[in-house]
């Protein structure tokens, strides 16, 4: 299985052939939003016409069956928390204040799940036997902090999932050829992954990380056995 680009009409998004339920990695095109924003901005407090965002909205929820009142947010912190979360934790308005954290999970089927990313990684999780999901935004302080590790044991201990029942998807994101970083991020990477090449050194002394890689392997040694991985990297490709 893999990871395939979609179009419906203008939307152009990419889904996980091995996830049967409904999801997406959007891209920027197939919205309606001007200028800066130009074209599927779904960013809510980002100075954009909240008309046109609405709008992006509903032609993503379109294509997923859902609502954005269906939808539940997190402030992202690029830290370690996952949050269980249910209908309660639906979006009202831009007004009230998200809660903080990195991950979602739920075993509802009514909620759908959102995290942003622009060269972050995006993950989905979803467990075959319990139907339980999870959406993950992972930059390198959270990998670092194995939060896609994080999510898999919550799935278990509050949903039973067993992790050879959950498949993954690591979406677009930053890849190795352009994520140059100092000795900080790569350290980091080596504390928890030592044995692993998910870093090389440059002859100038700065480091490529391979972001996509490091939460791969991290996954498998949670016990997952199906993990998919997008070669689209956020920034070779603008769009």
């Amino acid at each position: 299985m893999a990871i395939i680009t979609r179009k419906s009409g203008d939307l152009v998004y990419l889904i996980d052939e091995q996830i049967p339920v409904p999801h997406a990695f959007t891209t920027r095109l197939g919205g309606v939003s001007q200028g800066i924003y130009e074209s599927l901005n779904l960013g809510m407090a980002l100075g954009d016409d909240p008309a046109a965002v609405a709008e992006n909205y509903a032609r993503i929820t379109e294509i997923l069956g859902t609502k954005r009142e269906q939808m539940v947010f997190s402030r992202q912190v690029h830290g370690d928390i996952v949050r269980i979360v249910d209908q309660t934790d639906y979006f009202k308005d831009i007004s009230s204040p998200f809660a903080e954290g990195d991950g979602l999970i739920t075993i509802e089927p009514d909620v759908t799940l959102a995290v942003f990313t622009a060269d972050c990684i995006p993950i989905l999780l979803w467990d075959a036997h319990t139907g339980a999901v999870s959406a993950i935004h992972a930059g390198w302080r959270s990998t670092v902090s194995n939060i896609a590790g994080i999510a898999v044991l919550k799935m278990e201990s509050e949903f039973g999932s067993s992790p050879a029942d959950i498949r993954a998807a690591i979406g677009p994101c930053i890849s190795r050829c352009c994520y140059e970083t100092d000795a900080d991020v790569a350290d980091a990477m080596h504390s928890i992954l030592p044995t692993s090449n998910v870093c090389t050194t440059k002859q100038n002394g700065k480091y490529m990380v391979d972001l996509k890689e490091a939460n791969r392997l991290l996954l498998a040694q949670a016990g997952l056995l199906s993990i998919d991985v997008s070669d689209e990297c956020t920034s070779c490709k603008s769009d």
